[in-house]
């Protein structure tokens, strides 16, 4: 069986780990999601500002990709989900590393691209940026400015590793058909 892996990426504050989580409880599939895994990861390291944030995300991206090779040479299917950027916005090139990794195993892709009006999603961040559940390796330790947040997110917009896209606005939850698209994925992990 062709191995396949399942991409959540996106605009921050998107919903993108909740799906995640959602699709991987219906479909039986482990997932990987940067921000608890860098929790995972950071949970006995002292971050005291965004520097040390920026400096784990690299490694948190660098694990989850140990991960996810792992699993898909052994035949299972992964969700990985993150903010995953594309060349030229980090020093790491994410979408260059999971292209490197669909290729090298010859997996199918679907990539699940979460955007939505960036003025919305810019009020989440903020609230959500202050929880604890979120923890010191997520925070921002700065209330980031709309048009930074804006240029953020539309660095993202060229995040491209080929294979199926499908394109969710989560400007209103409300709207979306989550179901639809589980089932959708579902469908093409079997």
């Amino acid at each position: 069986m062709t191995p396949r892996i399942v991409v959540v990426a996106g605009y921050l504050a998107a919903g993108k780990s909740t799906f995640a989580r959602r699709l991987s409880k219906a479909a039986g599939v482990p997932r990987l999601i940067k921000d608890t895994f860098k929790s995972a990861l950071c949970a006995s390291v002292s971050i005291s500002g965004r520097s040390d944030g920026r400096r784990f995300s690299a490694v948190t991206f660098d694990a989850i990709m140990y991960v996810a090779e792992r699993l898909i040479e052994t035949g299972y299917p992964v969700i990985i989900e993150g903010n995953f950027v594309p060349h030229g916005v980090k020093k790491t090139d994410e979408a260059g590393a999971i292209r490197a990794l669909i290729d090298k195993y010859m997996c199918r892709s679907l990539t699940y691209k979460f955007v939505g009006d960036t003025k919305v999603l810019h009020e989440r961040f903020i609230k959500r940026d202050i929880l604890p559940e979120r923890g010191r390796a997520n925070m921002m330790f700065y209330e980031m400015p709309y048009c930074e947040f804006d240029t953020w997110c539309h660095a993202l917009d060229a995040f491209d590793i080929g294979g199926e896209v499908i394109e969710i606005d989560t400007t209103n939850f409300n709207l979306v058909d989550f179901e639809r698209h589980i089932k959708t994925a579902r469908k093409f992990l079997l």
